[in-house]
């Protein structure tokens, strides 16, 4: 499995060599513009952690800019009045799942329809283009979409040819990003290829879920880590502290800091102050029809080894077991050939400093709970009032609206309760002041403290 895990690894980085991301700034405003698999939010919040824990006194703010159901025409419509108006200064855009369509690949002409589909999300792409060509001082970054996934064996519905249909409208979001010089991250063909690798080995996996194009949770970390690649994070560590116990010495400690160092054959003393958290890996499934956690992945791809890494290697200990303590409290038990290749303490959730970082990222959920209703409301808006020339009135005349299509749209009764409160703008802003509440409290507490480390013979 690890050499499985390797060779992917070393396939998506490959896989990966566009223009580089730039990576986020202190004070960064970044949104990431999308359909459904952007609105539900996961690979969104798992950049936001991966900065919020690798970066804790890089202050940004990260948003979710999806609405369900989104073709690049819709995004353009969207554009100014949601978009625009939270003020980005980074701004990712990726579309291309509903550009090309469903259902349609089962007709007879579907080819025809498929290219007509692709010209058109083209087209659309060109008006969105030249709004933001408009906008020098925001970064544009074009992303690919996640693939849609019609090689699992799993039953159900599978649009033969959509795949291929997708490739297409990656292929122009790639020449049009060349053209203008903007930075391209490409999750299609390196998700494809780590799917069908794992397909060889079971032909009913998917990278994606049971409905072929919602990522589950572990899909979600799949792109989030590509993302993170692309801007050139990859193989930065957390923190790593290198001991020559038997000569008592610290030979290597980066992105941290050593003080009060002592050490013999039989016991390792210091005091620990890394520059970074872990990553906490979630274990509980979170997305709606699909039983992917986040920490499936980390059996598909060299997550850990590569944005995950808080090393300590300890090499001169007398043979045999030794306790590892933090601030006097056993966190686990390694043998001296153990502590000389090398432990992660990343992958101990019993250290404090994991701890810590569990805590910002039960903060950051519920971020990302409070933005998923303000999402619901520009749901309401893009996807029925902006058809019906309603768009953001909130009056009474709209609840109405919304109460009598609701009756045979699954999809707007489904939003209706939410909008019933978020119609009124009053509440949006207590959402907002939420969402900036819970950033202030996270970049309050995800800053490391100093940790007494004993490394004690058994």
């Amino acid at each position: 499995m690890k050499r499985l895990l390797y060779s992917i690894g070393l396939g998506l980085g490959t896989l990966c060599a566009q223009a580089q991301v730039k990576p986020f700034q202190q004070n960064d405003r970044v949104i990431f513009v999308g359909n459904s698999i952007t609105e539900a939010g996961a690979y969104v919040s798992y950049v936001y952690l991966y900065y919020m824990t690798h970066f804790p006194g890089k202050r940004l703010v990260i948003m979710n800019g999806g609405i369900g159901g989104d073709k690049a025409s819709d995004i353009y419509r969207r554009l100014d009045y949601d978009i625009l108006a939270k003020k980005p200064n980074v701004l990712i855009l990726t579309f291309g799942m509903n550009d090309t369509g469903y259902f349609e690949f089962n007709n007879s002409d579907s080819d025809k329809t498929a290219a007509e589909r692709i010209e058109a999300s083209r087209k659309n792409y060109v008006m969105i283009e030249d709004r933001l060509k408009k906008l020098p001082d925001i970064q544009k970054v074009l992303m690919s979409s996640p693939p849609y996934d019609e090689t699992a064996k799993i039953g159900g519905a599978v649009f033969r040819g959509k795949h291929k249909a997708m490739l297409e409208v990656v292929k122009f979001q790639e020449a049009a990003a060349k053209q203008n010089g903007w930075p391209f991250a490409d999750l299609f063909r390196p998700m494809t290829a780590l799917n069908a690798q794992l397909q060889q080995k079971d032909s009913a996996f998917t990278l994606i879920g049971p409905d072929r194009v919602h990522p589950g949770n572990a899909g979600h970390l799949v792109m989030a880590s590509l993302f993170l690649k692309n801007q050139g994070l990859s193989g930065v560590p957390v923190a790593d502290v290198r001991i020559d116990a038997a000569g008592g010495k610290v030979k290597q400690e980066v992105n941290c800091s050593i003080s009060n160092f002592s050490a013999s054959t039989g016991k390792v003393s210091y005091n620990y102050l890394a520059a970074s958290l872990p990553f906490p890996i979630d274990t509980v499934a979170r997305t709606w029809g699909n039983d992917q956690k986040q920490a499936d992945a980390l059996k598909w791809i060299p997550f850990t080894d590569e944005f995950n890494r808080e090393m300590l290697e300890v090499d001169g200990l007398q043979p045999g077991d030794y306790n590892l303590l933090i601030d006097g409290h056993a966190v686990g038990e390694w043998s001296a050939g153990a502590f000389s290749k090398g432990i992660n303490l990343a992958t101990v959730p019993e250290t404090p400093q994991y701890k810590q970082a569990t805590s910002i990222m039960q903060l950051n959920i519920r971020r990302a709970e409070v933005e998923a209703r303000l999402r619901r409301y520009f749901w309401v808006q893009g996807n029925f009032f902006d058809k019906r020339n309603l768009r953001q009135q909130d009056n009474a005349a709209a609840l109405d609206s919304i109460r009598k299509y609701a009756k045979n749209d699954g999809m707007l009764r489904y939003h209706e309760e939410n909008y019933e409160t978020a119609m009124y703008k009053e509440l949006r802003a207590a959402w907002q002041q939420e969402i900036d509440t819970i950033i202030d409290l996270i970049y309050k507490l995800n800053k490391p403290v100093s940790h007494k480390i004993e490394i004690v013979k058994i």
